[in-house]
């Protein structure tokens, strides 16, 4: 790279981010994704896992074929028919990279029972097989932070041999500190011949809550290339997120004087979508990105802020996106303020959607004496449910509950004939379940229910995350409404809806966990 303290931004979200269990996003989601990293000025997007399945083979190269700006990777094992898939994938990207990766440690090497003679000998194969048909090809050593160092520094210099251009270390397990993400950075680029020549790349996932401070270790020890998602999701606990080393390197250039070419006022707007689509809802105290990142409840802080600002923020809600001179939203509002509204919060709507919005939005107006910017995004979150394209709708539902009992009455609509039916439970939202269950029988089974309060009051909007599990298939469902109740059954029957858009993928039987469980 020219400038020897530029940080490349690679972002893993439509990866590693989609192999969350139930995290699963529609192909139109995963474009306007892609769209959304490359306005931001994402150097690399790694757009999927093309083998893995033929929806993800057909996203990985739609979003090739669309990306103006940013390389467009996508992943495969070590293996030809893997490196080939993807290279078709990938090839008519503008700036196309093929990534290969295999398990160096003991404990991967164990897996496909390869020897380090063996192994060895895979890893010059293959990386040489995508070196003749890309010009850009990364490598990397998962569980490379438990592998022996000679043998990882023996590998690594086969990878560049072969031709690759970037050298990735991965904290498969989000086990190492910062101290030793360092070192191992500085071990190899002392020790390996050639490492000067390539650009090496860190992965860090966060089941000890270390990723940025891992990912940011690394850069300082000569990485860089950061691998990332938006809201840090991810297998397990997560990975590294993309706005916190962002805004981590922005904040403190004094003593990390290193640059990206991210516009961070996108960051908001992408993390809101990125939670709409994957039915994660971000934690309130999320860093950066969370709702509780600017506000502050304690006297003393609230007069400090009043006071001045920055006795206790380091950043501003603009440098992520968010618009300090909020527009008053009401009944009275107009489809213009609505629009720019929503452009604000990092939604861009065309006609026919915005009309839709709108009327929902004068509905909730009219139960709500002030719509705040979280009811907003709870509106978008939830019009994309209860689509005509659903095989199940919410048509009507009636709920009777108090110390006599609970019962509810529905209506759903299946691929368009309506159904009825009657139902009793233990409480209301289980008399709402049971009454989808009559008329749709299925054998998942409920992992998570959980309610959020999006604002505060009586009148609150409520925001229903549903998860659900059969035969290994993991789905989320996400609905807001003012009535808890009714948000609950649109958040389980959007739940049933992707697990039916599930059962239905093309290719299935090769998105398996055996595919997700040699994925760095």
């Amino acid at each position: 790279m020219s400038d020897k303290n530029r940080v490349v931004i690679f972002d893993t979200t439509l990866r590693d981010g989609e192999q969350s269990p139930g995290a699963t996003m529609t192909f139109a989601e995963k474009m306007e994704i892609a769209q959304m990293l490359d306005e931001m000025g994402v150097d690399i997007i790694e757009a999927g896992f093309p083998i893995a399945s033929e929806g993800d083979f057909a996203a990985v190269s739609e979003i090739a074929r669309n990306a103006k700006t940013s390389v467009i990777c996508g992943l495969a094992r070590a293996q030809i028919p893997d490196i080939d898939r993807c290279w078709e994938a990938v090839k008519h990207a503008r700036r196309p990279r093929i990534h290969t990766f295999i398990g160096t440690s003991p404990l991967h090497r164990a897996i496909p029972n390869l020897d380090m003679d063996q192994m060895a000998e895979r890893i010059e194969q293959t990386v040489t097989h995508a070196r003749n048909l890309c010009d850009n090809v990364q490598w990397s050593a998962m569980d490379a932070t438990r592998t022996e160092h000679d043998y990882l520094c023996r590998v690594v210099e086969i990878a560049i041999k072969c031709g690759a251009s970037t050298i990735n270390i991965p904290d498969t397990v989000g086990y190492t500190a910062p101290r030793e993400s360092a070192d191992l950075i500085r071990m190899l680029l002392e020790r390996v011949p050639g490492a000067d020549t390539v650009t090496f790349a860190t992965h860090c996932h966060n089941d000890l809550g270390m990723a940025t401070a891992n990912s940011l270790a690394a850069v300082e020890a000569g990485a860089r290339q950061i691998e990332c998602t938006i809201n840090g999701l991810g297998e397990r606990a997560g990975n590294t997120a993309l706005e916190e080393v962002v805004m981590a390197l922005k904040v403190r250039h004094d003593i990390m004087p290193f640059t990206t070419g991210i516009d961070t006022t996108k960051i908001m707007g992408l993390s809101r979508r990125v939670a709409q689509a994957s039915g994660f809802p971000v934690q309130f105290n999320k860093a950066i990105v969370g709702k509780n990142a600017f506000l502050h409840e304690s006297g003393i802080h609230q007069d400090g802020v009043l006071k001045n600002v920055e006795t206790f923020e380091i950043m501003r809600p603009a440098d992520i996106g968010l618009n300090e001179a909020n527009i008053a939203m009401g009944k009275h509002s107009g489809r213009a303020a609505l629009r720019a509204k929503l452009k604000d919060l990092g939604y861009e709507v065309g006609d026919n959607q915005l009309k839709d919005i709108f009327v929902r939005f004068k509905t909730l107006a009219d139960r709500k004496k002030e719509i705040f910017d979280e009811d907003l995004v709870a509106l978008m979150q939830d019009s994309a449910a209860n689509t005509e394209a659903d095989h199940l709708q919410v048509k009507h539902l009636r709920v009777i509950c108090g110390s006599d009992g609970q019962s509810a009455d529905l209506v759903l609509v299946v691929d368009g004939v309506e159904k009825s039916v009657h139902a009793e439970g233990d409480g209301p939202v289980d008399a709402c379940f049971k009454a989808v269950q009559e008329i749709f029988p299925h054998q998942a089974k409920l992992q998570l229910y959980q309610v959020h309060a999006v604002t505060e009051g009586t009148d609150a909007q409520a925001t229903v995350s549903v998860r659900l599990e059969e035969e290994g298939r993991i789905v989320n469902g996400q609905a807001a409404d003012t009535d808890t109740i009714l948000a609950s059954v649109k958040a389980y029957v959007g739940a049933l809806n992707h697990l039916i858009q599930r059962r239905a993928k093309t290719g299935k039987d090769a998105d398996t966990k055996e595919i997700s469980m040699y994925s760095h």
